[in-house]
């Protein structure tokens, strides 16, 4: 069998022309490097889910939230198995989603309104429970069934139907930021798309090109590749690239003790954990 597809998502819950999901596809080459070999764009979450299930194998890290944080379930006294939690979460709309976890943050004092995952803190990572920028809470809510419906496995926490999908939860933000800083490299917003912003992407893709990380992989683009991720003022491209690393490194530890793909060997089921966290 082939080597299974290596692709970083960065991840919208409501994608357009505008917003698309970005898959960055790539393959390691003989001398370690790791090598883009692609951007692609959807539209709507349909054709994303379409393409992930007609892919026949693939290790993919995804930009977006596998679980919640264990004391907001217990205080709901939601389910507290992943799958059943899974299946519940995904019966609720988004508006009832955003009246529970408003309700939840009301009734806590300021500083602690919301409640975090363990994996938050080492990643630099929002809240799944967050709504508005970013609305991560609706990102799980419309990212996850269809990885279950393209039968993925997620290590640690659902054994899928179709062993060879494998989806790890990545963070972009957690490598820009080692490689970076709080530099900030891209914005939605065209007022805010400065020269400054094209020079922290410059330099992020130069580290990523040295392969200056703690993952020790080096990303091989051609000059086209890169005027395109320079050019990506909202930095959704970048954003994929980094999940593809993150994946990358994962895939070359796949067999690593406990879940496996360099995950913790006893991460919180219910929580789920950022791979590189």
């Amino acid at each position: 069998m082939n080597a299974p597809l290596l692709f970083g998502c960065d991840f919208s819950c409501a994608p357009t022309s505008r917003k698309p999901i970005v898959i960055a596809s790539g393959r390691m080459g003989e001398a370690g490097d790791l090598a883009l070999a692609g951007l692609q764009c959807f539209t709507t979450l349909d054709a994303w889910a379409e393409w992930l299930r007609s892919e026949p194998a693939w290790i993919g890290g995804f930009d977006f939230p596998f679980g919640l944080p264990r004391e907001l379930v217990e205080q709901l006294r939601w389910p507290r198995e992943w799958n059943a939690l899974m299946a519940h979460y995904a019966s609720l709309s988004r508006a009832e989603i955003r009246a529970t976890f408003a309700a939840f943050c009301a009734a806590r004092p300021v500083g602690g309104k919301f409640a975090h995952r363990a994996t938050d803190a080492p990643a630099g990572s929002s809240t799944s429970m967050k709504w508005v920028n970013p609305p991560v809470a609706f990102m799980l809510h419309a990212g996850v069934p269809p990885l279950l419906a393209a039968g993925a496995s997620l290590p640690g926490l659902h054994i899928g139907s179709n062993k060879d999908r494998i989806a790890l939860e990545a963070y972009p933000g957690l490598l820009a930021r080692e490689l970076i800083g709080r530099r900030s490299y891209k914005s939605d917003e065209a007022a805010k798309q400065t020269p400054e912003r094209l020079a922290a992407r410059t330099s992020l893709l130069a580290a990523l090109d040295a392969g200056t990380t703690r993952l020790g992989l080096r990303v091989a683009l051609s000059k086209a590749q890169r005027t395109e991720l320079l050019g990506d003022a909202r930095g959704d491209h970048i954003d994929a690239v980094l999940c593809l690393v993150q994946a990358a490194w994962s895939a070359q530890r796949a067999s690593t003790p406990g879940p496996g793909f360099g995950l913790p060997e006893n991460f919180d089921p219910i929580e789920g954990w950022i791979v590189t966290a």
